[in-house]
């Protein structure tokens, strides 16, 4: 019943495996592409018929039909008798956009095995259509966490990314005169790890995304991707972060509270000199301008906003509670 040899399409033999079916159809598809082979009927024709050919014996279920019914395999079903169809799904390809051509030919398969394979064609191809097309690469997000003195001051990071890079020596076909590649082993590219140092601005927070343009995932041509930050910013022991402001408790000692005095207060650029006015109550909230995190991306900065907590004396001496003494009954506290 066979009238279309796929097996014969693709130089390979009925017991041929799935590796032995992808290397023949990326060998051949290579050769035969119309953007490589530009106004060549012959070099398209025959780019569909293997194609076509790929996308039935690269599927298990597709294939066992065809080496039964050839290439009607697609009517299995009715063949058997079950009354069904053959469940033929098509998806369409534009090889001119993937290849970079602007404005290749059109074509529809059958099968959903074809995506992976394309993305791994398009990083070979000849010379002149890998420098002609351009494909954005993916976005990286890669997650960082610094300190709260770090998201103020701005702070940087090391990174270890991995990186791919075309074959040199196979040029990112993966073969030398039909044979694996030795250096990248067939694969076309090569993997490498990089070390990056990227920058993280003052003023950063949780949930900030910081951009680190074409330092993404590769592309085709020059097209890389952008490198994520996504930032999280350590709980602080002293400080609470409300948007840009900080938080802060002091404790103060009853007398300076009443009589008035300084206090130190903690920043995180240094200590800085409170004046505690007389009769200061407990929790009373005093705001120290400009003494926040800074903006991000602006050179102001939020405000310091430090609760007094008035710290009562404890083990009193005679003399101490004396003194209290004298003024509840002045006070009749």
């Amino acid at each position: 019943m066979t009238t279309k040899d796929y097996y014969g399409l693709l130089g390979v033999n009925r017991n041929a495996s799935e590796k032995d079916i992808k290397q023949a159809f990326r060998r051949l598809a290579r050769k035969h592409h119309p953007d490589v082979n530009p106004g060549d009927k012959a070099a398209e024709d025959k780019f569909k018929q293997i194609s076509e050919a790929y996308e039935v014996l690269s599927d298990k279920e597709k294939r066992k039909k065809y080496d039964q019914f050839g290439d009607k395999w697609q009517y299995a079903d009715q063949f058997s008798g079950t009354g069904t169809s053959g469940g033929v799904h098509y998806q369409h390809f534009d090889f001119g956009d993937l290849f970079g051509s602007g404005g290749g030919s059109s074509y529809s398969f059958r099968g959903e095995g074809f995506d992976s394979l394309l993305d791994e064609l398009l990083r070979g191809g000849s010379p002149s259509s890998r420098r002609s097309r351009t494909r954005r690469g993916q976005d990286i997000e890669h997650s960082v966490e610094v300190t709260l003195e770090e998201a103020f001051s701005g702070t940087s990071r090391f990174l270890n990314l991995q990186d791919e890079d075309i074959c040199a020596t196979c040029h990112g076909s993966g073969y030398i005169q039909n044979a694996f590649c030795s250096v990248c082993q067939g694969h076309g590219v090569l993997s490498r790890t990089k070390r990056l140092e990227v920058k993280i601005p003052a003023g950063v927070k949780t949930g900030s995304r910081v951009r680190i343009a074409g330092k993404g995932g590769k592309g085709y041509g020059d097209a890389k991707g952008d490198l994520y930050l996504a930032v999280t910013v350590k709980p602080h022991s002293l400080f609470e972060r409300r948007g840009d402001d900080l938080h802060i408790n002091v404790d103060v000692p009853l007398t300076v509270a009443i009589l008035g005095g300084t206090i130190n207060v903690p920043t995180l650029k240094g200590k800085l000199e409170l004046k505690i006015p007389t009769e200061t109550q407990n929790g009373r909230i005093f705001r120290l301008s400009g003494q926040g995190m800074p903006h991000l991306g602006k050179t102001t900065r939020g405000d310091l906003r430090v609760k007094v907590n008035v710290i009562l004396p404890t083990k009193l001496s005679a003399e101490e509670k004396e003194i209290f003494q004298k003024l509840s009954q002045f006070r009749k506290i």
